[in-house]
């Protein structure tokens, strides 16, 4: 009876950790590693490492991906072009040519753009940077060449590593065991002469006969590596939130309290420099507003400082030299509100045609350590499908089953509006959807006007409780709705936008 119990949590978690790692808007989405044998050295062997993000909506942000295994044996980096290990390890076995890596655990990160062209390689130094499939598919590649000695040097002989891992650049990402694949056959920079990866029954001397091989022995010199994301497993919390408002019904339905955990963005920085300003120069003014606020004004003016400070000696680093600085940027600095989200998605049902509709979409950054270059956000609505023009953004649907198109995916048009400033005065980018209407489905009644899920890049954010959504009227025509409502809905819009 034990046993059996044993073997149902076992295939429980098995289940659960399956569950977590699976994307019902992309369900298909991973990002796939790729390790080819290109040639054998003396005492081991030169690979082309390439990663590929085939996730739909999801991208790599700087400071970048981070891919890490454990080798078989004893094998070392002797030299690497387009990446290198963060840390050299002990190479103090070897005392002429010392390796680039020693560490039997390597963890490989992309080098930055303007690197001397003997160390890149095509599709590399971006700053690990990957945008997602879906929205660049011939930019959705990184690559990097390996040199690996006291290694196999032959397909008999050479050890897959274990153990991946993948950061991206945080965790969320769980990668499964190499699988041996069909070599890879690379394109030439003028696209007229491929060149093949070594197959299965390549050795390094053309006059031995070769072995027969087993499609059971990981003896093959492709293979392929799958790594899947979880939002659970990257943050306890949600990273953005969603609120609501419409021109049928003055109220805006806000980001529902704590939506991404008031204890987990803690210090936060508030907004009280102007009041403070004008509390030090009336007297009255200072007794209201309370000397305390003035201090925490000051104290975050210094806060936002010291960001600055940071963020400047770290731009171009990428905080890679520094674990402690790249740390220290990584966690947010927020401005204090209700949500405590670093983003927040807000969504307005702007007007009523007599064959269209149009919402207003505005993205708004809360984080002050943070430029979201080249975001996306996707939005689950069942009018999706029918949509006429989108202004400002960049869209493209998701077809998630077969023909079904209830998923949007819309991202900034390049040099205009695809990075979402740090938190201030320029922190947020909008745009409007123009959506024809479907007579057997559309109604302003029960919150349907409003999207089911809102992604914010790649993250599932978090949603208004169903009850608190903008209902219609009872006394106004399912139509229409008048231009006094729609007047006030709109001061009161701009009014919760600017706050």
């Amino acid at each position: 009876m034990a046993v059996l119990g044993s073997l149902l949590l076992l295939i429980l978690a098995a289940t659960l950790s399956v569950a977590v790692a699976y994307d019902p808007l992309d369900p298909n989405g991973n990002i796939t590693i790729k390790w080819d044998v290109m040639s054998w050295t003396p005492d081991g062997y030169v690979a082309m490492v390439t990663i590929n993000n085939y996730q739909t909506y999801r991208q790599i942000m700087a400071p970048g991906w981070t891919v890490g295994w454990t080798w078989a044996r004893q094998e070392v980096i002797w030299s690497m072009v387009g990446a290198q290990a963060t840390d050299q390890g002990d190479c103090s076995r070897f005392k002429a040519n010392l390796p680039h890596c020693c560490r039997r655990t390597p963890a490989v990160v992309d080098l930055l753009p303007g690197v001397p062209y003997n160390q890149q390689i095509a599709n590399c130094c971006r700053g690990g940077v990957l945008p997602a499939y879906g929205q660049a598919p011939s930019a959705a590649a990184a690559a990097f060449q390996v040199s690996v000695g006291q290694a196999g040097t032959t397909n008999r002989t050479v050890r897959l590593p274990r153990n991946f891992t993948l950061l991206g650049p945080g965790p969320g990402y769980t990668c499964g065991r190499a699988r041996v694949v069909p070599s890879t056959v690379f394109l030439t920079a003028d696209r007229r002469r491929k060149t093949q990866a070594l197959s299965k029954l390549t050795t390094p001397s053309s006059s031995s006969p070769a072995p027969p091989l087993m499609m059971s022995c990981l003896c093959a010199v492709t293979w392929n590596v799958t790594c899947t994301y979880s939002q659970h497993l990257a943050s306890k919390y949600p990273s953005c939130c969603v609120s609501f408002s419409s021109f049928y019904n003055d109220t805006i339905v806000p980001c529902a309290k704590c939506a991404c955990g008031c204890d987990a963005h803690k210090p936060c920085v508030g907004t009280y420099a102007r009041r403070a300003a004008a509390a030090a120069a009336d007297d009255d003014e200072l007794t209201a507003f309370s000397r305390r606020d003035v201090c925490r004004s000051e104290r975050d003016g210094k806060r936002l400082a010291v960001t600055g400070k940071k963020h400047d000696a770290n731009a171009n680093a990428h905080g890679r030299g520094n674990g402690v600085a790249a740390a220290a940027m990584a966690a947010p600095l927020l401005q204090c509100t209700t949500h405590m989200c670093p983003v927040r998605v807000h969504w307005h049902v702007k007007l009523n045609y007599r064959e269209y509709w149009r919402a207003k979409i505005t993205i708004v950054n809360f984080n002050y350590r943070m430029n979201y270059t080249g975001w996306t956000l996707v939005a689950q609505h069942p009018n999706l499908d029918n949509i006429t023009e989108v202004f400002s953004f960049d869209y493209k649907p998701v077809v998630s089953y077969g023909s079904i198109n209830d998923t949007a995916m819309f991202y900034g048009l390049k040099y205009f509006n695809d990075q979402l400033m740090e938190a201030g005065p320029h922190g947020n980018v909008q745009s409007e959807v123009l959506m024809r209407k479907d007579a057997r489905t559309f109604t302003f009644r029960q919150g349907w006007a409003f999207p089911r899920k809102v992604y914010f890049n790649g993250d599932e954010c978090q949603m208004p409780p169903p009850d608190s959504y903008p209902y219609l009227p009872n006394a106004a025509p399912p139509a229409a709705a008048s231009l006094v409502g729609s007047a006030v809905a709109m001061a009161a819009l701009v009014f919760f936008l600017m706050a």
